[in-house]
């Protein structure tokens, strides 16, 4: 083996994670970009079901972020959007209560009826929440969604929903909740960004 031999493995593997890094770097680019953009979105289109992603909760109260999600699906509902709302989000610290069925618990409070409500309680994260919205949806004969969370996580939610099968989903992100700095912007988009690649490349 001679020197050019021996050489030409090194430059072959600094080659293939440099097309690598490329194309993760590409990956996400093209990913911030769409998740900035869907969160801009309103998408009040009639479909068969709201989903309300869940977020924390405190003690059988909806959390500030939730409570917002919570109130603009109610709009959307009150405005005809869908016959149903799907809450979602299991249990965390407190296993008597889960973010799913707190969310059921308020808007049914608000005054949507109880036969229009069903509550995801499962979930520990949005994919596995998504994967149960999936079941509940098909077991009742829904196909299309209007999709309720923060700006950045729609675009995810939507990708994860839309894998399951259903479809078409559209996004109704809740009013003002993209992040006010340029840092926290920067935060929430990479992160999601992450969270999504990781997901494709079957790594969550």
């Amino acid at each position: 083996m001679n020197d050019d031999s021996v050489n030409r493995h090194p430059r072959r593997r600094w080659l293939l994670w440099l097309g690598a890094l490329a194309a993760v770097a590409t990956f996400l680019a093209v990913t911030t970009i769409g998740i900035v953009h869907e969160g801009s979105l309103q998408e009040p289109h009639t479909a068969d079901a709201i989903v309300v992603f869940g977020a924390a909760e405190y003690a059988g109260r909806p959390s500030p972020v939730l409570r917002a999600r919570l109130d603009h699906a109610f709009d959307l509902f009150r405005k005809g959007i869908a016959p149903v709302v799907i809450t979602t989000g299991g249990a965390a610290s407190d296993p008597k209560f889960s973010e799913g069925g707190v969310g059921r618990d308020y808007l049914q409070h608000r005054g949507i009826p109880e036969r229009s409500l069903i509550a995801e309680t499962q979930g520990s994260d949005t994919a596995q929440s998504a994967v149960r919205v999936a079941v509940i949806m098909r077991a009742n004969g829904l196909r299309s969604c209007v999709a309720v969370s923060d700006a950045y996580h729609v675009f995810r939610i939507k990708r994860l929903l839309e894998h399951e099968g259903i479809g078409p989903v559209y996004v109704a992100p809740r009013p003002d909740s993209k992040p006010h700095g340029a840092i926290q912007r920067a935060y929430a988009v990479t992160r999601e960004a992450s969270s999504y690649l990781l997901w494709k490349l079957g790594l969550t």
